[in-house]
């Protein structure tokens, strides 16, 4: 069976641009999403996130008839499914229960022949639990985990590897981890990724496929956390760290990262802790890697509040919301947590400057808080003190005599 059409469940950051990438290249492709605003913006041929030249991809591909969205799935050839995997409450255990979700809503549609596909990133085992929703809502049909090679659905986890603000670039350039759960599934997955993926697919199973990324993402938490540790340190001791670090990674075999207020984004700051959940007793040095990086935006805030103390009546300028640099991703921001810490502990006038966001889209725990967004120019105008949370291009590229007569408390070493 060609693969000529391809569901996509859930149209957020990498499913909107896999979609969009899949249509380019001629497949007719079905968008899934929960959201009807989602949906409605979508099939005007517009965008409801940032990211580089997404706009023009999907404008094209709604134009020509290859891309549409719904909320309900429908059938094709392929499933490929990218719904959030957050967690339950604050106690770090992940919440299956978008994929859980997006599984019984494919399963009236499949047919024999099918390839699902689960790009979420996951714990280990979240697949073969995938499989199981699917073989209870379709007892008609088999799965890999039964008849293996002969089965009539092929299931297998790809999990998603790219940059926010490359995406595209990185859904077509990067290595592909095939994680089937059977080979005959890797197979199948390897067809599909082969139409747009220029880079190599690498075949593993399932498991392996979950733990490399997760792995990745653990990696480099534990090298962020080296580096934010370090920061503290140096500011302890009075210690220029971006002097520090430049210098330190001089040395042939040495490349420290650069630190930060804390990190954030879906990836890096969940992804570890399902490695936790998953072997509590094992995982020492990236749960600490965690609690790291998670303290740091405490360090800042206490920076900020000492700064702030200097003024009869401060205002604070914060820099940035995104979790990092040219993006209007929110999610985990560690920006957005030490904004929402500032109000609660009544620093002062506190004002945000975040240029690929817009007013109404600011989170509602900043918003009900009336946490003016204005441009640079004016924020410097008014605070007294202001703070780098983010390295957005414009504040690298802006006047840096406009900061000579702040108190700048600046996280990212661009001032």
């Amino acid at each position: 069976m060609k693969f000529e059409t391809v569901s996509v469940i859930g149209l957020g950051y990498i499913g909107l641009p896999t979609a969009a990438i899949l249509a380019s290249r001629g497949l007719n492709v079905v968008g899934v999403d929960v959201s009807e605003k989602t949906v409605a913006t979508i099939n005007n041929g517009e965008v409801h996130i940032v990211e580089p030249d997404l706009d023009i991809v999907v404008r094209a591909a709604v134009a020509t008839g290859k891309l549409r969205a719904t909320n309900t799935p429908e059938p094709a050839h392929a499933f490929m499914v990218a719904v959030p995997t957050p967690f339950k409450g604050n106690n770090h255990e992940p919440d299956l229960s978008y994929i859980e979700a997006a599984a019984k809503s494919i399963a009236p549609v499949l047919e024999k022949g099918n390839l699902v596909i689960l790009e979420s990133t996951s714990p280990v085992g979240t697949t073969e639990k995938l499989a199981d929703w699917l073989k209870t809502a379709r007892p008609d049909l088999s799965f890999p985990q039964d008849a293996g090679n002969s089965a009539d659905v092929k299931i297998a986890h790809c999990p998603e590897r790219v940059l926010p603000g490359y995406v595209l670039q990185e859904l077509v350039s990067n290595d592909r981890v095939i994680g089937g759960m059977s080979e005959a599934c890797s197979e199948r997955a390897v067809e599909l990724y082969k139409i747009f993926v220029k880079a190599d697919c690498i075949i593993s199973n399932a498991r392996t496929a979950e733990m490399a990324k997760l792995t990745e993402n653990a990696f480099r938490d534990v090298n962020i956390a080296f580096a934010n540790e370090l920061s503290v340190i140096s500011d302890k001791l009075k210690i220029n760290v971006w002097e520090l670090i430049r210098i330190a990674n001089r040395h042939p075999r040495v490349n420290i990262l650069n630190p930060g207020p804390g990190v954030g984004g879906h990836c890096i700051a969940v992804d570890p802790w399902f490695i936790v959940d998953s072997c509590p007793e094992e995982a020492n040095i990236i749960r600490q890697a965690r609690h790291t990086n998670d303290s740091k935006p405490v360090y800042v805030i206490d920076k900020i509040s000492e700064a702030a103390d200097q003024f009869k009546s401060p205002v604070v300028a914060c820099l940035g919301l995104a979790f990092k640099a040219d993006i209007d991703d929110l999610r985990e921001s560690p920006a957005v947590q030490i904004v929402e810490s500032l109000i609660e502990r009544k620093v002062g006038q506190v004002i945000a400057v975040e240029p690929n966001i817009l007013a109404h889209e600011m989170p509602d725990s900043l918003t009900n808080a009336e946490i003016p967004l204005i441009g640079l120019e004016a924020a410097l105008e008014i605070a007294n003190v202001v703070v780098v949370l983010v390295d957005h291009k414009e504040f690298k590229t802006a006047d840096k005599s406009l900061f000579s007569t702040k108190v700048v408390i600046d996280s990212r070493g661009i001032i």
